[in-house]
């Protein structure tokens, strides 16, 4: 009935005094009864390998490993590659377990009871809480766990021995086997990555080079050449424009000097031409025939006269004679060849003067056409220059995604190699499996334990509902409560021991721990008024 006022401490001790025997028997009861039911359950008997893990014997600087998990990672799943009924087949029909009918009970009962654990000792723990190991990436190299345990259990000794002893060696193979084909794998991957990104480097090349060809000199690496470039055509062409405007000075003051050589020529050829000489003859013979009418042949100006009409025949003859026995080639030639040196010296200046000025104006031609293009491979478009650029950054990308991957291929072509030469992470099977002579279940005392709990909590949820349920008024403030009046005055129980009662009790009719409460007997534990 306490449940309709607020509880104190006297009253949980009450209660506990109360129900103490409730709680205390299924507590001992519980017990014998969980160490009685062990002798019931059919014993286990489990057997444990060790497996010590080695790490690669190649410093992580010289060669990475191509193993890409981690311990406990690969452990777990070379346990479950082992597990799997076509692995564990084989190895029951070598050991001749059980019967054929009876191998897929113990396949199950394998894959069941059988259990991985990682071997953790102080110092690995250590190592695997420190900041240092926190910050590094985790991986077979300075994996903290020194090995793992293979743990089986069966109901036969014997079977349990000789299955953990083949699941540890399975492992152990499986381990070397799948770390050689995953090292190779990885290798014959990079390799068939390393040709595509060659095909597409190659294709990046064409490209380029044809983008090249086609826009040569117009590239915006040609544009610093091509300045440089303009610069010497344009002094080329300033120095030519020089050389011939000279030349054109030159020839024209030769030219002058020719003419007057020419004029000063001819005049003096004017006294030994024939048809001079002729008039001359006709003239002075006309004046011979005057003078010999008038006067004797001994008359000075008739001597004089005959003297010169013989000169001038005489060099009509000379002339006659130099004119039938010259070449009957072209009359300019001929006058040519009689010029005097100087005049052929000037007429030879002129034209290596003509020469110049021709060569001058060819090269102002070129120089000007080739002037025009280099200012047109400056002016390159945008469009070109976006395309150079979009196809020089893929080309760098391929270039640079083929070199990562050739580098890769050889670090993983050396790891493959050290794990064929079994210089990488090895398992080695430290203790094998043993024969157990005691069962690992049922462990007794740990089943007593059990039952004590279990028997525990039981009385004390017994204790806790009887309480609950028991409507007995035992004190005033029970019976105040109750009643919801004021209490004015109690009568005690008068019984056995009131005496001592009256020495020992507190107002709750408490006497002793184990004594009975005085007002057990009754429903009502005082009269109140």
């Amino acid at each position: 009935m306490s449940g309709n006022r607020e509880l104190q401490m006297d009253d949980y001790l009450a209660m506990l005094r109360r129900r103490l025997k409730v709680i205390l028997i299924p507590a001992l009861v519980a017990p014998l009864t969980g160490f009685g039911i062990s002798y019931l359950l059919p014993p286990k008997y489990t057997s444990q390998s060790t497996v010590l893990v080695e790490g690669q014997k190649v410093p992580d600087n010289y060669v990475m490993s191509v193993i890409p998990t981690d311990f406990a990672q690969r452990v777990q799943t070379l346990s479950q590659e082992v597990l799997s009924p076509s692995r564990l087949r084989p190895v029951i029909h070598s050991l001749n377990l059980v019967k054929p009918e009876d191998e897929g009970k113990l396949i199950g009962n394998i894959q069941q009871n059988m259990q991985v654990e990682p071997v953790i000792t102080t110092m690995s723990a250590a190592a695997a809480s420190s900041p240092t190991a926190k910050t590094k990436k985790p991986s077979a190299g300075n994996e903290p766990l020194p090995g793992f345990t293979v743990n089986y259990s069966d109901s036969d000794p014997v079977r349990a021995q000789e299955v953990c002893n083949a699941l540890t060696s399975l492992i152990v193979d499986e381990n070397l086997r799948s770390r050689s084909e995953v090292a190779q794998s990885t290798t014959d991957f990079l390799t068939r990555q390393v040709e595509e990104a060659k095909r597409a480097l190659d294709d990046q090349d064409a490209k380029l080079a044809a983008f090249k060809k086609q826009y040569m000199g117009q590239l915006p690496t040609d544009v610093d050449n091509n300045m440089r470039m303009l610069v010497s055509l344009n002094s080329q062409l300033d120095a030519s424009t020089q050389t011939l405007s000279r030349a054109q000075q030159d020839k024209a003051y030769t030219e002058s000097m020719l003419a007057q050589q020419i004029a000063s020529w001819k005049s003096s050829l004017s006294s030994t031409n024939p048809q001079t000489l002729e008039t001359q003859l006709t003239q002075l013979q006309g004046q011979l025939m005057q003078l010999q009418a008038r006067y004797t042949d001994d008359y000075p100006d008739v001597i004089k006269t005959k003297a010169d009409i013989a000169e001038v025949q005489k060099k009509l003859k000379e002339v006659n004679a130099a004119a039938a026995s010259a070449d009957a080639s072209d009359s300019s030639e001929k006058a040519s060849a009689s010029e005097p040196p100087e005049i052929r010296q000037l007429r030879l200046q002129i034209h290596q003067y003509q020469n110049v000025i021709a060569q001058a104006t060819l090269d102002q031609k070129k120089l000007q056409n080739a002037i025009t293009v280099y200012q047109s491979r400056t002016n390159m478009s945008p469009t070109v220059e976006e395309q150079y650029k979009l196809l020089t950054r893929d080309n760098d990308n391929a270039q640079a995604f083929y070199k990562d991957l050739l580098a890769k291929r050889s670090s993983a072509g050396l790891g493959t190699s050290m794990e064929n030469q079994q210089e990488g992470e090895q398992m080695h099977i430290v203790a094998t499996a043993g024969l157990s002579e005691t069962p690992s279940f049922p462990v007794r005392p740990l089943l007593a334990a059990a039952g004590f709990g279990v028997g525990l909590v039981l009385g004390a949820l017994i204790a806790i509902i009887l309480e609950f349920s028991d409507k007995s008024i035992r004190t005033e403030r029970d019976a105040a409560a109750v009643m919801d009046l004021p209490l004015l005055i109690s009568v005690p129980w008068l019984g056995e021991d009131d005496e001592e009662e009256a020495v020992n009790g507190n107002g709750n009719g408490r006497r002793r721990f184990w004594g009975r409460n005085d007002s057990a007997p009754k429903d009502h534990d005082h009269a109140e008024v």
